[in-house]
């Protein structure tokens, strides 16, 4: 019997929040197939996160707040086994792919279960835990996603035209994975969780973050700019505006009173970061494509 309390911890609407490495993804995609897409998407967004976020709530126990609920329900003993049951499913969508997109998917919930499992719990080492997640949630799924979706071998991730822009999508998660821990101090700690996020501090967190997204900017700058694309450099400036305005906002509240380090600006600033992200590589991908192009000639 599966239990309310276990759905609410796959915490499916959250995988909206990592979309945009998807849809960057699919605007680079130089072979795209309508099957090996609607296969790629779900086994990412519907079984593969959903089953990492259940299976890091089910050993976690949170009892505050965490990314997507606000209150977290009692964790129950089927979350673990419905956790590893879409973990199952990601991976037979992932073979009907190809071999090397399911070793991929495979090596990531690996990964993700060591990020909280107790005999390894990465979480526990922050600086780790920090270079761990940016680089799997960044690099390794753009590459994937990138390599399922257009039916190429492994090695084309080492290359130029993979290994930038996947690196970029990297910069941007080391720079937001510190916020999404700075209202939980208190509770990482009773666990002996020694987060990054901790280990800068709050003040030091929003710094450390601020430097991550300068760096992320200049990188995605610079890749339009040696692909030729200098007007979307623009388009991306733009759209990336309200989510710094708001981190500026949120991080004057946060000197004054460290009250407002807490979940509601948190999930306030990830939902204001997605919409603009998720807004732009959609535009990307139509501009990237040139299918606006062939809407306007119809």
């Amino acid at each position: 019997m599966i239990s309310k309390s276990s759905i609410k911890h796959l915490r499916i609407p959250f995988s909206v929040f990592l979309l945009p490495i998807f849809l960057f993804a699919l605007a680079l995609s130089p072979n795209l197939d309508p099957t090996r897409l609607l296969l790629v998407f779900l086994s990412l967004h519907l079984f593969l996160y959903p089953s990492s976020n259940g299976y890091n709530s089910y050993f976690d126990k949170d009892e505050k707040s965490i990314g997507g609920l606000k209150n977290p329900p009692k964790v129950t003993k089927d979350l673990y086994w419905l956790a590893q049951s879409f973990f199952l499913i990601a991976l037979l969508l992932g073979w009907m792919v190809s071999f090397t997109y399911a070793c991929f998917l495979a090596v990531y919930g690996l990964v993700s279960m060591a990020y909280s499992h107790p005999s390894i719990r990465l979480k526990k080492y922050g600086w780790l835990s920090w270079f761990i997640t940016g680089l799997f949630q960044g690099y390794v799924t753009f590459s994937m996603a990138y390599i399922g979706l257009s039916d190429l071998n492994w090695t084309v991730m080492i290359q130029s035209h993979v290994l930038l822009p996947g690196l970029c999508t990297s910069l941007m998660l080391w720079g937001s994975y510190p916020l999404t821990q700075v209202y939980q101090h208190e509770e990482d700690s009773l666990r002996g969780d020694r987060t990054i996020s901790i280990k800068l501090g709050v003040l030091g967190t929003f710094l450390f973050s601020s430097l991550f997204f300068l760096g992320t900017s200049i990188g995605f700058a610079y890749f339009f700019y040696q692909k030729g694309q200098e007007p979307i450099i623009w388009v991306y400036l733009a759209s990336m505006a309200p989510v710094i305005i708001f981190f500026f906002v949120w991080f004057s509240f946060v000197k004054k009173d460290r009250g407002y380090a807490n979940f509601t600006w948190a999930m306030a600033m990830t939902w204001i970061s997605a919409l603009a992200l998720n807004g732009f590589f959609l535009y990307y991908f139509f501009e990237n494509t040139q299918i606006l192009q062939v809407i306007n000639q119809v």
